[in-house]
């Protein structure tokens, strides 16, 4: 007779570690749709990683070709580019609208919490509405002093297809 193995209970979206999860992603969210990306930089730790993968299935995003592959650094060079100086990139920048949700605790310590979701997020650019879905993945630091994102994956459903140039950040 075959073993029974009984997975552990789910942690539900009430756990107050995930409640705080969910609202740092949704304060990223609303930041990144301000344009606030000199605030968004600060919800990250200083060994955090931002990661677009081509490959939707990877997890090895340094061994692979990635569209983002942002550390403190490469972050905060893309904001300068973006805030300042004359860059398409933020003179012909789309107004966003995104939304987050379908949220799925993956992995929950007093330390960290590791958080699935979906984001649908609508672009608005000469006259023109563009849809970019993904799934994201957000490992977040728990702390006293304030939550942080040691890593985020935006994972495309189209990444392995040919994709705009963006003027904003996912």
């Amino acid at each position: 007779m075959p073993e029974t193995v009984t997975a552990p209970a789910p942690v539900p979206t009430t756990d107050p570690r995930v409640v705080r999860a969910i609202d740092l992603a949704w304060r990223e969210a609303e930041l990144l749709d301000r344009k606030d990306y000199e605030t968004w930089i600060g919800l990250y730790t200083d060994d955090g990683s931002y990661v677009i993968p081509i490959d939707p299935d990877t997890d090895d995003f340094a061994g692979t070709l990635n569209m983002v592959y942002d550390d403190a650094r490469m972050r905060r060079m893309r904001v300068t580019r973006m805030t300042e100086g004359y860059a398409i990139a933020a003179v012909d920048a789309a107004r966003t609208v995104r939304t987050v949700s379908r949220f799925v605790p993956e992995s929950v310590t007093d330390d960290e919490v590791v958080l699935r979701s979906a984001q649908v997020l609508i672009a608005y650019k000469r006259g023109r509405h563009d849809i970019w879905a993904a799934d994201l993945v957000h490992h977040i630091r728990l702390s006293p002093s304030g939550d942080r994102i040691v890593l985020k994956v935006v994972r495309l459903v189209d990444s392995e297809d040919a994709v705009p140039a963006a003027g904003f950040l996912l």
